[in-house]
């Protein structure tokens, strides 16, 4: 399954909306996409939300799109 996860790049700041991030990973469940992110990195993780085959296919529309492996 394909997850984006929203993350903010330092834990230090209050979140805002304008310095949100996102990556896609392929995990087979949200609990492993939120440890892989804390395991990996220092993000503060907002949200993961799994993508329908919909919004998978309107995501890989974007210039941006690629899965992370760590």
């Amino acid at each position: 399954m394909i997850f984006k996860v929203y993350y903010q790049e330092s834990k230090q700041r209050n979140p805002k909306r304008e310095d949100t991030h996102s990556l896609y990973l392929d995990v087979p469940d949200q609990p492993t996409a939120r440890r892989e992110v804390e395991k990996n990195t220092d993000y503060n993780v907002e949200q993961i939300e799994q993508l329908s085959e919909k919004a998978l296919a309107y995501e890989q529309q974007s210039p941006d799109f690629k899965l992370t492996e760590f």
